[in-house]
């Protein structure tokens, strides 16, 4: 079960604060961002917030000055005293602002995947029908394992973040039908990433699978629980890892 060292919520006519609600599984969007060390920072913060407003568009939720009333909330959540590696999660529906913020947990290097035959509500979108993906989380150790989700054989995404798979030498992910994260939009703007179906049968061809998201950071998956493949390289993980700590170590403060 998540701790939430930070839950609030805020109506948008007047930004005042009422009884927290999480707003799982409402007519929504939200995004999480990973806020570092002290003072903070808010790892591609900018771009996490254009994708939550772009979303909130398609979703119709347009509020007045919400933008401006996000980054507010935001901005008066964070104690630039502390010394932070957490998750900090907004999400948004017609009634509400909910921000949290939760410990991030380090995955591990022996982290294993579960194949699930599902895929999400509305995919191309961070909405918050998460009730059956929840159901699956809630019962595993998130920093050994995570689920994948696949539809018609077809690989699409972990519960909580996107997946490359490697082979020859070449970065592969699925083509569609999965939101594409801010994670996977900064790698794909740093190294060539092919777009390719990835099919359940064909995942023994592939030498590495990594994870790859703003809570799981970077992530080799060693294993895939019940299904006969395992992790034959570490290449293509250590370059990533490499790339993103470098992106944590350029990223600016966070000034709200």
């Amino acid at each position: 079960m998540v701790t939430l060292l930070l839950k609030k919520s805020y109506r948008h006519k007047d930004l005042k604060e009422v009884g927290f609600k999480n707003l799982w599984n409402d007519h929504g969007v939200f995004t999480t961002m990973r806020v570092i060390g002290k003072p903070p920072k808010i790892l591609f913060f900018k771009e996490h917030i254009d994708n939550l407003v772009k979303s909130l568009k398609a979703y119709k939720i347009n509020k007045k000055n919400l933008k401006k009333n996000i980054l507010k909330l935001i901005k008066l959540n964070i104690n630039k005293h502390k010394k932070f590696d957490h998750l900090l999660r907004v999400a948004v529906n017609n009634k509400l602002i909910s921000v949290s913020l939760r410990k991030r947990y380090k995955p591990k290097l022996n982290f294993s995947l579960k194949l699930i035959n599902y895929k999400r509500i509305d995919p191309e979108f961070k909405n918050l029908k998460y009730k059956k993906i929840h159901s699956y989380l809630k019962k595993i150790d998130t920093s050994k394992s995570d689920i994948a989700l696949y539809k018609n054989f077809k690989l699409l995404e972990s519960g909580t973040s996107n997946l490359l798979f490697v082979k020859d030498n070449k970065i592969y992910s699925p083509i569609n039908e999965y939101y594409k994260g801010t994670t996977l939009n900064f790698f794909s703007k740093k190294i060539k990433i092919h777009k390719k179906n990835i099919f359940v049968d064909s995942l023994s061809n592939y030498d590495e699978i990594i994870v790859i998201g703003s809570g799981k950071g970077v992530v080799s998956t060693k294993s895939i629980n019940g299904f006969p493949w395992q992790r034959r390289s570490l290449k293509y993980y250590t370059i990533l890892a490499k790339i993103y700590q470098q992106a944590i170590s350029k990223c600016a403060r966070y000034n709200g």
